[in-house]
């Protein structure tokens, strides 16, 4: 058959082509028979970035396959494994504001050989670098002939003689011819046989990428974290409250603090005036104030300068109570978070519902998860947002006894360690004796590390007297995060058993 004969297409893949895909690198990898995508790769890859994923299909059927990724160029532009680069087949890595187009895979059916499948595959990489404005192409390919001359060469010198043209290497050689500039040697990259346990990092520059405006940002290996113990007490009003909690933010924004981080329903005391009403009326008359208490907020963490994490206030959506809160960044952005898991507690007395919204947020000192209370209690949780590169996690919680604070704190103090990530606790103190359902607190606010020999031997940072109002501020480092995912005496995200199990947040309709 020839090309006129043939409905040659270029398209995005699709779940629905799982099955036919998965065939055609079976039959691409012969010699791997085990080594194919699962399903559940697949799926994940198309939820993270659909755009990034393209068959050639002829008549129908999967003849080839490219796969992608967005990273940034600053972490693997130097030397790295294909895990790293995949975070273990996670695809955490996988940054849509990142400046580079990572091929993580490249496939033709041998069947389909001769009809310049992956010249097609190169060329839609090439167009969607170009389309997004991305910096580059880059990709670790394979040397497979290096086995015959491994004796006599080294891998440098080899690649050399494939440009040259004194040695053919098919895989090389073709990179070659489609603008690929070879950067440096991978050794460890991929554990190839043939390839000498190397591979040739390999990059296409985009000549159109123009470099994006952006605000300035400053970005710091060490982050200032502060976290407001906050005293319970009567507030008649509105403004009473926000100026407490200026109060606070003034003092975290003269010790030149990075985040300032309240407690979980730190507004309660406003629902005295509606002890007329039974808990469940009160608690959605407190969510009256919500909006106006977030606007103030977000005007405090522009004048001081501070990144403002609100703690959480009830709010009502479509006539559903839910425990929210909201993240104020010192630049006037602001973005929204939600409790998933209420209380028994929270749904018995106040009919409270938890949310459906995760996610990890970009700001000018990292990217940060946040959590209320409970939430922590679900490492479900803290792990999805670890794979999608949390660096520190806020806990804003409310406790009433010191039991539940230990579940709290427990809890908190694992999910540092799990993830390698920092974790800082705040908590509300003192007595509402006014209030229904939010009469005793108890809480000692807290930073948690991994515990590594860069860390506090215990993984504890700081902590705040218990029971006392007051505020905790600690630096920590973000480079000791990457120095212990890479060097650290255990592994946990790098070592985890994907294969045999794995994290995955469903998204609701």
């Amino acid at each position: 058959m020839n090309e006129e004969e043939m409905n040659i297409t270029v398209e995005y893949l699709k779940m629905e082509d799982y099955e036919i895909f998965k065939e055609a690198m079976i039959k691409a990898y012969s010699n791997y028979p085990d080594y194919y995508w699962r399903r559940e790769q697949i799926q994940r890859l198309l939820s993270i970035f659909p755009d990034g994923q393209a068959v050639v299909k002829v008549n129908g059927r999967v003849a080839g396959a490219a796969l992608s990724l967005i990273v940034d160029s600053r972490r693997f532009e130097e030397k790295h494994t294909y895990k790293e680069v995949t975070a273990n087949s996670t695809f955490a890595t996988h940054n849509p504001n990142a400046d580079v187009l990572y091929g993580i895979e490249v496939f033709v059916d041998p069947e389909f050989r001769g009809l310049r499948i992956g010249r097609r595959l190169y060329d839609f990489r090439k167009h969607l670098c170009e389309k997004l404005n991305l910096r580059c192409i880059i990709f670790g390919g394979r040397i497979p002939n290096y086995h015959k001359h491994s004796d006599q060469l080294t891998a440098r010198q080899y690649i050399d003689k494939v440009r040259e043209k004194e040695i053919h290497d098919p895989v090389l050689d073709f990179q070659l011819s489609n603008d690929f500039q070879p950067l440096r040697i991978l050794t460890g990259y991929l554990g190839d046989e043939e390839s000498g346990d190397n591979a040739v990092l390999l990059k296409w520059e985009n000549i159109y990428f123009e470099e994006p405006i952006k605000h300035i940002r400053i970005n710091r290996g060490t982050v200032r974290l502060g976290a407001i113990q906050w005293q319970m007490r009567t507030y008649k009003s509105i403004d009473e409250i926000i100026l407490q909690a200026e109060f606070f933010i003034d003092s975290l924004s003269n010790y030149k603090s990075d985040f300032a981080l309240f407690p979980e329903f730190f507004n309660a005391p406003l629902m005295s005036q509606f002890n007329s009403l039974n808990e469940s009326d009160a608690i959605r008359k407190l969510a009256e104030f919500t909006e106006e208490i977030v606007v103030r907020f977000s005007k405090l963490a522009i004048s001081y300068n501070i990144n403002i994490i609100t703690g959480s206030m009830p709010e009502i959506v479509n006539n559903v109570l839910l425990n929210v809160g909201y993240l104020c960044r010192r630049d006037g952005s602001t973005e929204r978070y939600e409790k998933i898991h209420v209380t028994p507690d929270e749904a018995k007395v106040w009919a409270m519902k938890g949310g459906s919204s995760l996610r990890v947020f970009d700001t000018d000192c990292g990217r940060i998860g946040i959590l209320i209370c409970y939430d922590v209690e679900f490492p479900e949780l803290s792990r999805i947002l670890a794979n999608d590169g949390m660096q520190i996690l806020f806990v804003p919680f409310l406790t009433d006894t010191q039991n539940g604070y230990s579940r709290v704190r427990l809890c908190a103090h694992a999910r540092a360690i799990e993830n390698e990530c920092y974790v800082v606790v705040a908590g509300s103190v003192g007595n509402l004796p006014n209030i229904h359902n939010m009469d005793i607190q108890y809480a000692q606010a807290a930073v948690f590390t991994p515990c590594d020999f860069s860390f506090p031997s215990n993984g504890i940072k700081a902590e705040a007297t218990p029971n006392t109002e007051m505020i905790l501020i600690a630096d920590v480092d973000l480079s000791l995060l990457k120095e212990l995912n890479k060097f650290g005496s255990v592994h946990n995200l790098n070592d985890r058993r994907t294969e045999l199990y794995d994290v995955v947040w469903k998204s609701v309709k």
